[in-house]
């Protein structure tokens, strides 16, 4: 049985597609998993998180794996309201929250 580390050190690859022929990918890396799955639901625009990619060990994750990940009882951080993520966005005058602690938690894939 595989297991998820929220703790485990994640690459992101996200797309946004542009209104020319071309798409851009951005990549950031994260210390923790966690931070990366947070960032990807609740910072991203939802264009850019359609094409994400979320890169753990040799795990691989699209943006359903992403949000099933953020969706999922082990999920060790608070969770926006889903009309709070909606409203986040270049514009909107929503500053991020204050820093979240990461406690140690282990998923079980099936």
């Amino acid at each position: 049985m595989n297991t998820f580390d929220y703790n485990a050190q994640a690459d992101l690859f996200t797309g946004r597609l542009r209104m020319s022929r071309t798409q851009t990918v951005g990549y950031k890396r994260f210390d923790h998993a966690v931070d990366a799955i947070r960032f990807a639901i609740e910072e991203l625009p939802a264009q850019s998180l359609a094409g994400a990619s979320l890169e753990v060990g040799e795990d691989r994750f699209n943006a359903e794996g992403i949000r099933r990940l953020y969706e999922h009882t082990g999920y060790p951080l608070d969770r926006l309201e889903p009309s709070a993520r909606l409203s986040r966005g270049p514009g909107t005058g929503r500053e991020p929250g204050p820093a979240r602690h990461i406690r140690p938690v282990v998923w079980r894939r099936s």
